[in-house]
């Protein structure tokens, strides 16, 4: 439950309801007014912050400026996992009570975006708990808002039981539920249950026993949409599945290759990527609820190139042709690393790409489990070859290229989900050039980014998600194409 420990989709959906960013999105994914009712780009390297006065904190204390400072400070520090949200900011100034100027290190246009992403929460509360800093995710650390929230937003925390149930229930003092322009829900509490089973989790929907189902299985979704009390809304989410791979050592961890590293071979990279059917996986793992690309963000996102957005062809002779051609003519063994209750279909996937593997020499094990160890054990760099998908919250192509693909050199965001530890200078300058310069001369580092991306092979793209989401027939919500259910705006007749 901490704001700032672990960026993942799957907590930020919680905490998303307990906590208020500066600044809220739309359903269509806009910014608007949330805690900040305003922000101005006053100098190149300053952005000033007009904070909403009146709002209160769950537990009864006022939100001021003191908080606003003190919670960017918080992702500031190393156990947090949001420092790709603040990765340029130099410091935040408390002007008056009720504005903040942000200083960047270098011009940011984009922070607006990022701080839409970034919780606020109290600095008197965080002080008394001995909270100041956000929990080490990797070292499994128990510390006070692991389990207790204290946020301004739409919902509070009610029951916290891990892997059981999570009781939110109604703040009716929340500012937005009377705010002009948009639609309050009527909700009341929110209960939150993790059901592993597919059918299990289906046969709870049509029974009444559950009211929503945010991944319905794909092989059910035409059952489900003949059923008369059932309502199943989807879109395209802003959410990339690929395959990254260890570029790094000098001999993989999980390979029965000694004393090198095949993927460090590009020639290899291109045979994995050769030998993956995408059509195939598409058609019958994904049942078409895909869109398969060559690119690791959708077009919804800040400098999508469909230019740059190309597949190399499945080509299995190929593949095999790479293979002998980097002195593996006889394949080898490796472990593909995959979540099985992540994404959609996320260990068949996995599955069928093994199965294609060993087509063309690659003997391979899958590694399948829940998101908690599995994202545990690659935040160690302990993988060889992974499953990841990625959103990108930010809608901003720099969001990517700097988590993903910027060489991990300690400073706040560059390379934070770099696993595979893929470096290129001529990249991490790309990315610096994001990062500051705006208009055709961003644009076209981007292109060009992109266009390296396609020719180094860091990963295999494979699709964006098509997000499905299954209700009672009574319940009606925007679809998000970030897959994070606003149940603020959910109505129940």
């Amino acid at each position: 439950m901490d704001p700032h420990s672990q960026n993942l989709g799957t907590v930020t959906m919680v905490l998303q309801q307990i906590y208020d960013p500066l600044i809220h999105r739309n359903a269509d994914l806009s910014l608007r007014p949330g805690l900040a009712l305003s922000w101005t780009q006053v100098e190149p390297n300053r952005w000033r912050f007009v904070l909403r006065q009146g709002v209160r904190f769950h537990e009864g204390e006022a939100f001021t400026a003191d908080d606003v400072v003190f919670s960017i400070t918080r992702a500031l520090q190393p156990t947090s996992n949001y420092g790709i949200f603040v990765d340029t900011v130099d410091r935040a100034v408390k002007m008056d009570d009720f504005t903040v100027d942000v200083v960047t290190k270098v011009a940011d246009p984009i922070l607006p975006n990022k701080f839409a992403s970034l919780f606020m929460m109290s600095k008197s509360w965080s002080e008394r708990h001995n909270a100041t800093r956000p929990q080490n995710t990797r070292q499994r650390e128990e510390m006070h808002t692991v389990r207790s929230t204290n946020g301004t937003g739409a919902f509070r925390l009610a029951v916290r039981e891990p892997d059981v149930r999570t009781v939110l229930r109604r703040n009716d003092a929340w500012f937005g539920w009377t705010e002009p322009g948009q639609t309050a829900g009527n909700v009341t509490e929110i209960v939150y249950r993790p059901i592993g089973s597919d059918a299990t989790r289906i046969a709870a929907l049509l029974s009444g026993e559950v009211d929503f189902v945010l991944d319905p299985p794909l092989q059910d979704l035409n059952r489900l949409r003949q059923a008369g009390n059932i309502r199943v809304v989807e879109g395209p989410e802003v959410r990339t599945i690929f395959l990254a791979m260890d570029v790094f050592r000098d001999e993989l961890l999980y390979s029965d290759v000694r004393g090198r590293n095949p993927l460090k071979d590009l020639r290899v990279r291109q045979a994995l990527y050769h030998a993956i059917d995408i059509q195939a996986i598409h058609r019958t793992v994904m049942r078409g609820q895909s869109i398969v690309t060559g690119t690791f963000f959708p077009p919804q996102v800040n400098g999508y190139s469909e230019a740059e957005d190309a597949r190399l062809p499945y080509d299995p002779a190929r593949a095999r042709a790479l293979l002998a051609e980097a002195g593996y003519p006889n394949g080898f063994g490796i472990t593909l690393d995959c979540p099985n209750n992540r994404y959609v279909n996320d260990e068949q996937i996995c599955q069928a790409i093994a199965a294609m593997w060993a087509r063309v020499g690659v003997r391979t094990s899958v590694k399948a489990q829940p998101l908690a160890p599995f994202f545990a054990q690659i935040q160690r760099d302990d993988t060889s070859v992974y499953l990841l998908g990625w959103g990108v919250p930010t809608l901003d192509a720099l969001y990517s290229f700097q988590s993903l693909l910027a060489t991990r050199n300690g400073a706040q965001g560059d390379g934070i989900w770099n696993y595979g530890r893929y470096s290129n200078p001529r990249m991490d300058a790309l990315v610096q050039r994001m990062k500051t310069e705006s208009g055709e001369p961003r644009a076209a580092a981007v292109r060009e980014a992109l266009r390296m991306y396609r020719d180094d092979v860091p990963h295999i793209p494979l699709h964006h998600q098509m997000i499905p989401w299954a209700m009672r027939s009574n319940f009606q919500i925007p679809h998000a194409a970030n897959n994070q259910p606003y149940f603020r705006w959910m109505t129940v007749n």
